[in-house]
Order: structure tokens, then C-alpha cells, then sequence
């Protein structure tokens, strides 16, 4: 976080904190629940934790409501609030074969092992405003729920532990090119200065908590014909994954619970080294069910891998040094703050050289 607000005065500062908060509470409408945000806002608050960088959606509701739906303000309380915590340790890498699938779907193939699970989307929505919704009553709702489960028999279905992946399909004919591995292990931007060229772990971790629509721009910049990738979402998945934890002293391991995470891996046309045809793999996973974001974040890490980089797409310091939307906001926002001393320098030198220009036209 490289700008934050100054102290200014203190009675102007601390009328305007008072301010705020009026303006939020100043309506007759009843206070806003932070488990009525949690529930019925779900997107809103997986893009916060994921922005944020800490899964953590009943405090992702409490700095929605304390900055009165700001996201970018949202995901800076909450990631400020995550450098107060303890460092404990690191999970273990995650299998994403063992996800808990609530939404699974490829644009590659038609048929796919496990079959296609469109889950809850939007995707097939009529972008229509519903008006029912302004008189909607905790009865209409109950009677919704209770319609829509009435013929829902989960003993009827045998769900599988676990559901293969779909690129694995092109690797076992080898037409998928593989990627480096790191030698040295994975790479902690919250404790190690980001430099470049980067490793794919620390770009894919500044990408994974990296702001959606600044993601979303570069990404579409590259579709559109700024940069070589036509990409093909080979799976998208929705859904729980476990996070296991190393047991202190011992070789063994345990799960300490669950977290809804998104993951997408893109494939594209791509020659290797050797001019071999080959698909190249994308890859992009976030906290919560953001599929905008992990499916820009596959198409920009595909496109991080060009050799010689030509599109600002595929620049990987550009792109990594331009997407923290919290970085970004400080950075736009630190303007607001007294620039007297910087800009009256400006203006002194302004007028000097606007004399001199006038006395050598006289």
C-alpha cells in the first residue's frame, strides 16, 4: 500500500468521520444485518475477500456496511485488517480434483467426464430489471424455497468424490505444452519484494487478489487482438475445496475447514520452442465465485508467457505494477491531499518563465 491519508486538522478531520457515518445512518430504513449482506450480497462479498486477500466473508459484510458499499474502501479495510493478524503457517497446496462442485462447465468439449453442472449463473438470465423484487416479503420467499426443493430428492443421486480435469485430457496425447516448474519453491509477495522478471507463483498471486476490472481490461485488450491469445475455456470450476494445515512436530496433516474458490484454465493455440504445435494453458483461481476475474486472470497469465513479449497484455511488469485496485486507488486518491508546497513551486517557475518569455519577445 504505497499511499494512505495524512493527519490534517484534527476537529475538521474528525467532523467529517462524524459526517460520513451520518449520511449512512441519517434514513428511517432499519439497520443494515451484517448476515442480511452476507447472504443475499454473496458476490459482492467474494469479490471483497478476494480483492482483500482474506477469506473472510462476515468481516468482508462488516467493511461493506462501515464504507457504505465502497469496494474499493471494502477491500482496503479488510486487507489492512489482515496485517494485524498472526502468521501461523502455510496449507498445504490444494487439490482442486477433490472441489466440492457446485458449478462446472467447459466450452471445449460438449461431453465431458462427470458431465456439465451449470450450478447458479446468470449466464442464461434476461438482463431485465424485476420489479417484484421492491415488494419482495419474507413470506414470498419461504414460498419460493419451499417450491423449488419440493421435488428435490438428494438420495436419488449418487454425487462422485471427485471430478477429473479436462486439460488432462489433451496432456495424455501430449498436445498440451507444460510448464516450468520452480525449483525454488513458491514465491510470498506479502514478505518478499516483488521484482522482475517475476516467478508464476508471485504473478499469479498479485493477479489473484488484483482488482477485477483492471484485470478485466488488460485481459480484453488481449481478446480483442492486442496480443495472441484466442483463448478456450477448457473447465471452469465453482465450488468448496479443504484446506489442510501441517500438525506441528508430526509428518501428518488436517483439514481445518473449506473455502469457495473459482478456477478456470483457458488453452490456446501456441507453437513451443522447437516450433512443435501445442495448446498453452492459462490458469487463474480466486477466493469466492468470481468467474470474470479467474477467467481474465488465465488469459493474462497465458499471455505472460509469450517469449517476446509485443502487447501490454503480455508485459509482465506492466501488468503485475498496474492491477492491485487497492495500490491503485491509494495512488489516484493520494491527489486529493496538499500538494501546496509542490504546486506553488510549479506556479513560481511558471510565471518566471513566462517573464523571461515576454522580455526576450519585447
Amino acid at each position: 500500500m504505497g499511499y494512505v491519508a495524512v493527519k490534517g486538522g484534527t476537529e475538521a478531520i474528525e467532523n467529517a468521520c462524524k459526517l460520513l457515518i451520518y449520511q449512512r445512518i441519517k434514513g428511517n430504513s432499519k439497520p443494515l444485518e451484517i448476515r442480511q449482506i452476507t447472504n443475499e450480497l454473496y458476490l459482492l462479498i467474494d469479490r471483497i475477500i478476494s480483492e482483500g486477500s482474506l477469506y473472510a466473508p462476515e468481516l468482508a459484510a462488516l467493511a461493506i456496511k462501515q464504507t457504505a458499499g465502497d469496494i474499493f474502501e471494502a477491500s482496503f479495510i479488510l486487507r489492512s485488517y489482515r496485517t494485524t493478524i498472526e502468521r501461523l503457517g502455510y496449507s498445504l497446496p490444494i487439490d482442486t480434483k477433490k472441489m466440492r462442485i457446485i458449478r462446472r462447465i467447459s466450452a471445449a468439449f460438449k461431453e465431458i467426464p462427470g458431465g456439465q453442472i451449470l450450478g447458479p449463473t446468470s449466464d442464461y438470465t434476461l438482463r431485465l430489471l424485476d420489479f417484484n423484487l421492491i415488494n419482495e416479503s419474507p413470506q414470498k420467499r419461504k414460498n419460493f424455497v419451499k417450491e423449488f426443493l419440493k421435488d428435490i430428492n438428494l438420495s436419488n443421486y449418487d454425487f462422485p468424490e471427485t471430478f477429473p480435469k479436462i486439460v488432462d485430457i489433451l496432456r495424455a496425447e501430449g498436445l498440451l505444452m507444460e510448464g516450468s516448474k520452480n525449483a525454488n519453491g513458491f514465491f510470498d509477495i506479502t514478505r518478499q519484494s516483488l521484482t522482475f522478471p517475476a516467478s508464476r507463483s508471485a504473478s499469479l498471486q498479485v493477479m489473484a487478489r488484483s482488482e477485477t476490472g483492471g484485470l478485466l481490461l488488460l485481459a480484453y485488450s488481449n481478446m480483442r487482438g492486442y496480443g495472441d491469445i484466442h483463448p478456450t475455456v477448457g473447465e471452469l470450476r465453482v465450488g468448496y475445496v479443504p484446506v489442510y494445515v501441517k500438525i506441528p512436530f508430526s509428518e501428518g496433516y488436517c483439514s481445518i475447514g473449506e473455502i469457495k474458490v473459482t478456477e478456470v484454465e483457458v488453452i490456446a493455440k501456441f507453437e513451443d520452442s522447437e516450433g512443435q504445435p501445442k495448446f498453452k494453458l492459462g490458469y487463474g483461481l480466486c477466493f469466492g465465485h468470481n468467474e470474470t476475474k479467474a477467467i481474465s486472470m488465465a488469459v493474462l497469465d497465458g499471455a505472460m508467457q509469450s517469449e517476446k513479449p509485443q502487447m501490454i497484455s503480455e508485459n509482465q511488469e506492466f501488468v503485475l505494477s498496474h492491477i492491485d485496485g487497492i495500490e491503485s486507488m491509494g495512488f489516484c486518491n493520494h491527489y486529493k491531499l496538499p500538494h501546496y508546497v509542490t504546486f506553488q513551486s510549479d506556479l513560481d517557475r511558471l510565471r518566471k518563465a513566462q517573464r523571461e518569455s515576454l522580455e526576450r519577445n519585447k
